[in-house]
């Protein structure tokens, strides 16, 4: 009867280590993601599921192109495509992305896609993008909210970077910034 209690004390605390563990991961490390929408098509269809790496802007400073999940607002997470980092302008003019006055080639975007000329200071009043913030923007722009509507993002907002589309299987992929 002993060795019985024993066996089922040691199953339990394995159990409880691996339940720790995996929720150790996904608060900290990585994290499962549905896309809800269109706003990142091609790149991400509505439906897709993903994983997010928590752990790298903890670690790295953000880097242009790099697809987010971050707090829209207290209920709504977006996934949008960094534009614009801390200090820099952003413009389009004919459709073309501008960094600080030098055309950025944007190879990621479908042909179809259409973006309306702005200046980041016609749109928020900032010449550049503001210290701890990101200018952020979804690949389907006509489809798309984001700083053009929202503002700047606080990097703090950031919940992680896209690794992994895992689901649907056929769809399976490391996520790149081009």
């Amino acid at each position: 009867m002993r060795k019985a209690k024993n066996e089922w004390w040691e199953w339990s605390k394995i159990l409880l280590i691996a339940i720790v563990c995996a929720a150790g991961i996904r608060y900290f490390l990585f994290s499962p993601v549905v896309v809800d929408g269109s706003s990142m098509n091609p790149a991400l269809k509505d439906g897709d599921r993903l994983i997010v790496n928590k752990l790298n802007y903890r670690l790295e400073e953000p880097e242009r192109f790099d697809m987010v999940v971050f707090h829209a607002s207290e209920s709504d997470d977006y996934i949008k495509r960094v534009i614009g980092l801390p200090g820099e302008t952003v413009a389009f003019k004919e459709g073309k992305l501008y960094i600080n006055d030098q055309l950025t080639e944007e190879q990621f975007l479908d042909e179809e896609a259409v973006t309306a000329d702005f200046t980041l200071e016609e749109l928020t009043g900032e010449k550049t993008v503001p210290e701890g913030h990101l200018f952020v923007m979804g690949d389907n722009r006509s489809k798309s909210r984001d700083s053009r509507h929202i503002g700047p993002v606080s990097v703090e907002s950031v919940v992680g970077v896209m690794s992994i589309v895992f689901w649907p299987p056929e769809d399976f992929k490391v996520v790149s910034k081009e």
